[in-house]
């Protein structure tokens, strides 16, 4: 099957307006999941009476996400896109304050019925991405995907600076930080006021409906995207989440792990600037393949030590490889599927990817702190297992590129 591209007819002038707005909802609201993603793990385990469960918080985070993916998706089809931004800041606000009184109470269910809700905006962030190329051409879609990530690049900064402000400004450890989350989101809903995306038309009665989710799962493109996006976030999930434990747990402080994430925050927004243009000189398939190339370095260099600077490089160069794999990689799925699919197709993806990257958060935990006797054995098993899931992506990737252009 050949790539299905948008209508000429769209208008980059609108695109623009509504990539500035998204750009700074991904700046602003975003820098709460860098916050809650360094102290999660610490927080948990705190909390939990298990180590091996420390990081089940990101990984309640990953799976509110993933169970929103699909009725956010059909809300937005019916209601536009800013109704689900507003649900999804809704959901990052509330999650916070539960998550606040659960620390307050020491209570490890409701901090996890916390971490679920915040899971919400998690999802509606993710859309921010095919928000950018609603209205866009097919030249400038990629580089309007890469720009609103690149967005990014400010929470990287702005959410780890204020995990050291707030973690320790309260009796309770964390408490602070999750107060902090409840007041960026009620501000920074007040951007998609500013959002300039038209509804969806109802579709006539006579109108195509698309292909059905099946066949679009049948379809090569849209498989070896969704393939390609779940090894990319899924790997970078499965070490990040284990990265704070890992450093706290070899002798450094927790604002050295809040500086390694940080530097890896930046690392997978900062190429966003560029990634697009990338894309469109290169091509899609290539740029995904250095990401996930770049992913398997990172899993090297963290295999070869656990001082300080092996902590800073390995998630630098995860961040990276994030950046081109899921990028790249939503940018596939984009230009694979009709308008008339765009909700049913966003949906079942971030559906599939975040349900892998909740497999990997909760791995994540049990691999850092249950497969040996060692944080250092731990790390070790955390960085192995990425293996498998690379070679996974990569083989799909070979195949697509590997078939006659009309079949795919």
């Amino acid at each position: 099957m050949t790539e299905i591209t948008s209508p000429p007819a769209l208008s980059d002038d609108r695109t623009r307006r509504n990539v500035f707005v998204l750009v700074l909802a991904q700046a602003f609201l975003g820098a709460q999941m860098p916050m809650i993603f360094t102290i999660g793990g610490l927080a948990g385990q705190s909390l939990a009476a298990n180590a091996c469960f420390a990081t089940l918080p990101i990984s309640m985070i990953v799976l509110g996400s993933m169970l929103s993916a699909t009725p956010l998706s059909a809300i937005m089809q019916r209601f536009g896109r800013r109704a689900g931004f507003f649900i999804g800041a809704a959901g990052g606000a509330s999650g916070a304050a539960i998550g606040a009184y659960g620390l307050m109470q020491a209570s490890f269910p409701l901090f996890l019925l916390g971490s679920f809700l915040t899971g919400i905006y998690m999802s509606a962030q993710g859309f921010y991405r095919f928000a950018a190329a609603d209205t866009a051409s097919d030249d400038f879609r990629p580089k309007a995907i890469s720009y609103v990530m690149a967005g990014g690049l400010a929470s990287a900064i702005i959410g780890p600076q204020l995990v050291k402000v707030t973690a320790q400004s309260m009796v309770v450890p964390f408490m602070g930080t999750y107060l902090a989350v409840i007041g960026i989101n009620l501000l920074g809903a007040l951007l998609f006021f500013f959002i300039d995306i038209p509804r969806p038309p109802v579709p006539a009665h006579d109108a195509p409906r698309g292909r059905s989710r099946a066949e679009l799962l049948r379809t090569p493109r849209v498989a070896v995207a969704i393939i390609c996006a779940l090894v990319s976030y899924a790997l970078m999930n499965l070490v990040m989440t284990s990265t704070p434990l890992a450093v706290v747990g070899c002798g450094f402080e927790t604002s050295d792990a809040a500086n390694v994430v940080t530097a890896h925050v930046l690392a997978m927004f900062v190429p966003s600037f560029f990634t697009g243009h990338l894309i469109a000189r290169y091509g899609v398939e290539k740029i995904v393949a250095l990401g996930l190339v770049i992913l398997a370095g990172a899993g090297g260099v963290a295999l070869m030590g656990v001082d300080l600077e092996h902590f800073f490089v390995a998630l630098i160069l995860l961040g990276v490889g994030w950046n081109f794999g899921f990028i790249g990689a939503t940018s596939m799925l984009a230009g694979a599927h009709a308008p008339e699919e765009r909700g049913r197709v966003q949906g079942m993806n971030d559906l599939i990817v975040f349900g892998g990257v909740t497999f990997a958060s909760l791995a994540s935990g049990g691999l850092m702190n249950c497969s040996g006797g060692s944080v250092q054995q731990g790390w070790t098993a955390v960085n192995i297992a990425m293996v498998p899931f690379l070679a996974l992506a990569g083989g799909a990737l070979i195949w697509l590129t590997m078939r006659p252009k009309e079949d795919a």
